[in-house]
């Protein structure tokens, strides 16, 4: 039973996440033999003022691009 858990930045749209989890698993499949219906996946969107790097919160660092 394959698990994916991807986070990611708040932003991606519904067709956005569909296409995550139809190109992930399909991968599962090539990759691994996994059957489609054994595979899970969540995708959890963090706030932008949860997520950091490079010494900076992410909502921050977006502000100067």
């Amino acid at each position: 039973m394959p698990y994916i858990n991807l986070q990611i930045t708040k932003g991606a749209t519904k067709d956005q996440k569909k296409q995550i989890v139809a190109e992930f698993s399909q991968t599962l499949v090539n990759v691994l033999g996994k059957k489609p219906e054994h595979i899970h996946i969540v995708i959890q969107e963090i706030e932008l003022d949860d997520w950091g790097y490079a010494g900076q919160l992410t909502s921050e660092l977006r502000k100067t691009e």
